[in-house]
């Protein structure tokens, strides 16, 4: 196993490693352009080394992303009903989601 993080971004979190690639809640920017996540709850060097923790977030701890899509994601359908009442309800959700390929991690 190489070297990997735990970041939070969009109130979740997700385990990372360089050169892997992840989708999160919307982030601003466009194609192509490099984002920097300052959250980083856990850093991890390899088999070999101790795993940093963070109290909340690991100090001077960064990951660099680079954001490959803009897009939703599959359809989720709400549906909502109250027996013997007649109530029903079906409405349909697609979550905005951008997908980032991590480039680097320094901590």
């Amino acid at each position: 196993m190489g070297r990997y993080a735990v970041i939070k971004t969009g109130g979740k979190q997700y385990r990372v490693a360089e050169g892997e690639m992840v989708e999160v809640e919307r982030l601003g920017g466009e194609v192509g352009a490099t984002v920097t996540l300052d959250e980083v709850l856990l850093v991890s060097g390899g088999d070999d080394e101790q795993a940093t923790i963070g109290t909340p977030v690991v100090e001077q701890a960064q990951v660099t992303a680079e954001i490959v899509e803009q897009g939703l994601a599959k359809k989720i359908i709400v549906f909502k009903k109250k027996r013997r009442k007649g109530y029903k309800r079906k409405q349909g959700h697609r979550q905005m989601q951008t997908t980032l390929r991590i480039t680097e991690i320094q901590a």
